[in-house]
């Protein structure tokens, strides 16, 4: 059996990305267990999520959504209601937000999402799936 054990991403700026991380994470059941000036870490569900600081030479850089690469970040949450929490979260943090909640049938049916971005442009999806097991 295998498993996804932990999601590294990098910051330009730790002390605009860690606030954003704590407060889009506690919702999902994380909670901050570590930070410093190169790394923070949050544990909760799996995966571990891990944030570097990036080195200097990349930190004016952003993430390229259709660059080869990650494309987004997918949580799945409870119900609507916590969709249309994180969309508050984000609004109030000053996140872009790429497409407000809404249904996405083609998806599958009741699916309900939010997409927004993180301090350095990594688009996270938020979602709920009501027959996800």
């Amino acid at each position: 059996m295998s498993a996804l054990h932990h999601l590294a991403l990098t910051a330009a700026d730790p002390s605009r990305s860690v606030p954003f991380y704590d407060r889009m994470l506690a919702p999902l059941g994380y909670r901050r267990t570590h930070a410093d000036a190169a790394l923070a870490v949050w544990e909760g569900p799996a995966p571990e999520i891990l944030l570097y600081t990036a080195r200097p030479e990349h930190a004016g850089r952003r993430h390229v959504l259709y660059a080869p690469g990650l494309h987004h970040l997918a949580f799945r949450v409870a119900d609507r209601a916590a969709v249309d929490r994180l969309h508050g979260e984000a609004l109030a943090l000053g996140a872009a937000v790429l497409d407000p909640p809404a249904e996405y049938p083609h998806y599958a049916p009741g699916y309900y999402a939010v997409f927004l971005c993180d301090p350095d442009g990594l688009k996270l999806e938020f979602a709920h799936i009501p027959d996800a097991a």
